[in-house]
């Protein structure tokens, strides 16, 4: 497969962008606030800064940091000229620390503040982000990663996260303002024309048979992003957070928005001399990032798996309650009519209120949940995916399991990507009390219809 080091797929003007990142420690108070950042180095032109929507003025934010059992307690500034709120993506937590504006919460108005607060049960890989109006405020920057450490953490020479993103920028390297453009609502989505790798430490080198831990995050507000690592030997041990029971052998790594994924790799001598993250574009790989490997150390033991999170797993459905989820809309989406805020709608009038996707016949929130069920209740969603193009499912609250062909499940997970015209089924365990989205984490199509919510009493 052909590597080359071209990094920006270029749709307006041939940009070589190297972002700056900046993944601060953890601080009690995260502003969201506006900002400027050099994504573009001098060295290829005389380009402004970007300016950028961040917490504490980064992109991404502060790396938040915690052990196992510990408590999370951040107070969010709004500093923004908008309504905004911070959504714990994977984060099990009450319901009123969701972040959810109209749902969980109000939006968090500008100048105003908002604490929250809640236990972190599960160790693993997750991330925080903008709930409100998020096809833009994610699109320009509102997003970091919650690392909750181990008691009993593998130990390893480098623990590295990898922020996967997608940013569509003008000439003049600014984010374009064309957030709710209906094409991209009824097709893929905002799919930009940058994708790039930032990582939260970049050793000058490291040596042959060194042990790092790679987390990876697709913080992209729409895209599905296909990566690999090479230049070591290993194994993927989490997927969402959540450990595998066993750990899996690594291959090419497609990620749809909001996926998570945990590796541990034993760096190998190679051609390259370096442990290279690949993105793949059809037969054609480009060079995200590149660590040298220099010298040598002793091999480490075999790969373990993580220890196991307190999070319940299923063992049978025999008292589980079906509710199937039919998911139409979109181009080619074969969508007649909806119903949307009460009112059944021909496709013409759903596109003039930009709702053009539905679950079974709902575009956007109802009223109703798509079920109510008491705390502890197995849930079975069997979903359809009746349209052109891939969604990222994603459950707030509670990590769910796929229902696999031969009857087994699947490993723990909180989003899942659906391909087009592919049928799923996933069950998990009612968490929680509260109310809880579920939602296409292509933002743009959320946006454009595909929410829906479930009622734990």
């Amino acid at each position: 497969m052909p590597l080359t080091r071209r990094q920006f797929l270029a749709s307006t003007a041939a940009l070589a962008l190297s972002p700056k990142t900046s993944f601060a420690a953890t601080s009690p108070v995260i502003e969201a606030t506006t900002g400027h950042v050099q994504l573009i180095d001098a060295e290829f032109g005389d380009y402004p800064q970007t300016e950028i929507w961040g917490y504490n003025g980064s992109v991404p934010g502060p790396l938040l940091r915690f052990k196992q059992g510990d408590t999370l307690k951040q107070e969010l500034l709004n500093s923004l000229p908008s309504p905004t709120a911070i959504h714990w993506h994977g984060i099990r937590l009450p319901n009123a620390m969701d972040g959810v504006p109209g749902m969980t919460q109000n939006a968090v108005p500008t100048g105003a503040r908002f604490h929250y607060e809640f236990p972190l049960k599960d160790a693993g890989t997750y991330w925080y982000h903008s709930h409100n109006q998020s096809t833009e405020q994610v699109a320009r920057g509102l997003y970091g990663v919650v690392v909750v450490d181990e008691n009993n953490a593998p130990d390893v020479d480098h623990d590295i996260v990898v922020v996967l993103d997608d940013w569509r920028l003008s000439d003049d390297a600014q984010v374009t303002d064309d957030f709710g453009a209906m094409h991209d609502w009824t097709h893929a989505g905002r799919l930009g024309n940058y994708i790039h790798a930032q990582l939260s430490e970049q050793p000058d080198s490291v040596p042959e048979n060194a042990r790092l831990r790679l987390r990876f995050v697709n913080v992209a507000t729409d895209r599905v992003i296909t990566v690999s690592v090479q230049g070591g030997d290993g194994k993927l041990i989490a997927r969402d957070g959540m450990p595998l029971e066993t750990p899996e052998p690594i291959d090419a790594m497609s990620f749809g928005p909001a996926e998570r994924a945990d590796i541990l790799i034993d760096t190998k001598a190679n051609e390259a001399n370096a442990v290279q993250i690949v993105l793949h574009e059809g037969d054609t790989g480009y060079l995200l990032k590149e660590i040298p490997i220099a010298g040598s150390q002793p091999a480490r033991e075999a790969i373990r798996p993580l220890p196991a999170n307190p999070m319940p797993r299923l063992t049978d459905l025999t008292d589980a309650l079906t509710v199937p989820l039919h998911m139409e809309g979109g181009a080619m989406g074969g969508l007649r009519e909806a119903t949307y805020e009460g009112e059944t709608l021909d496709m013409r009038s759903l596109v003039d209120k930009g709702q053009v996707w539905a679950f079974n016949g709902q575009a956007g929130l109802s009223e109703t949940p798509l079920v109510e069920v008491p705390q502890g209740q197995i849930v079975r969603i069997p979903m359809q995916n009746d349209t052109s193009f891939p969604h990222a499912m994603h459950l707030h609250g509670t990590h769910f399991q796929e229902v696999l062909p031969d009857g087994s499940f699947g490993p723990l997970k909180d989003t899942l990507l659906m391909l087009p015209r592919e049928s799923r089924e996933i069950a998990f365990i009612a968490g929680a009390p509260g109310k809880w989205l579920m939602h296409c984490h292509m933002l743009s199509h959320a946006a454009a219809g595909m929410r829906t919510w479930i009622k734990v009493v």
